[in-house]
């Protein structure tokens, strides 16, 4: 199923798959879009879960947010939220995706029941803004020179493998991140920068899996290990050779990790598979 909606006041394009309790949705990186999740839909679908994965803003068939802020994206997912009629979801966010679960739980935390936060941080840099500076800079740049989406995928994604890595996995990788339309790709480096919830973390009160790869040189194992120490009684997983694609990367692995999670929270997640 595809929502096809064009109207910023109907719910953003998703894909779903399953229709049992509760709902998982799974939300994408920045060169990403639903497509990123074709490995995990199937499989907790076929666990009894109803599982569901959006198109944020601007990608897909979802359309633009104005302005492109953390409040207009996340206020997006809560009417995605809304439409699927479910009064608590589980979020699982990878990347980008892991800083809009974290910003929706902050604004609204009560349609929250656990969080799978991968490949991902608290913050996007430190504090000063010359990090965010340089990195929108540098990501922005090759757009300006004319280069295409598919000539930055085929530059990015392949450092963001690891040792260990589903044959297809990049190929895949770089064919869904060069359909990212490049209007929206320069407010989503935008967005990343903008980001900060490393104060909410002591603060998050739901079951949470942080999952880190271990050759993961964006989202480095020992910042979400600290990320972890600091969120009450989450669990802090690592992917053996598992690079920042994750879930395309070892799609088998990181199921198991998720599904072994929601197992463990039965009782707050619901599921009796």
């Amino acid at each position: 199923m595809l929502d096809q909606s064009k109207s910023v006041v109907n719910p953003p394009a998703y894909v779903v798959q399953g229709q049992g309790s509760p709902t998982l949705v799974f939300l994408h990186g920045i060169g990403g879009g639903h497509a990123a999740w074709d490995d995990q839909l199937p499989y907790f679908a076929a666990l009894g879960y109803r599982a569901v994965a959006w198109d944020q803003p601007g990608y897909g068939d979802s359309p633009l947010v104005e302005p492109y802020e953390l409040a207009q994206v996340s206020g997006a997912l809560l009417r995605l939220l809304d439409h699927l009629g479910d009064a608590q979801v589980v979020l699982v966010g990878h990347s980008m995706g892991g800083f809009i679960a974290q910003e929706a739980y902050a604004r609204y935390p009560a349609r929250i029941k656990a969080l799978v936060l991968s490949f991902t941080s608290p913050a996007f840099g430190g504090p000063g803004g010359d990090f965010q500076r340089q990195f929108v800079t540098s990501r922005i740049a090759p757009l300006d020179r004319g280069e295409t989406m598919a000539d930055i995928a085929s530059r990015l994604m392949p450092a963001m493998r690891g040792g260990e890595s589903l044959p297809g996995g990049l190929e895949r990788a770089e064919r869904i991140m060069a359909g990212v339309p490049p209007q929206t790709y320069r407010r989503a480096v935008t967005l990343l920068a903008s980001f900060d919830r490393r104060a909410m973390l002591p603060e998050i009160a739901v079951p949470t899996l942080v999952l880190a790869g271990g050759d993961d040189r964006t989202a480095p194992p020992s910042v979400m290990e600290r990320m972890a120490r600091k969120i009450p009684h989450a669990e802090y997983v690592v992917l053996e050779s598992c690079g920042h694609l994750g879930p395309m990367d070892q799609p088998d692995e990181f199921n198991r990790a998720v599904a072994k999670f929601l197992a463990a929270n039965r009782a707050q997640c619901g599921n009796s598979h």
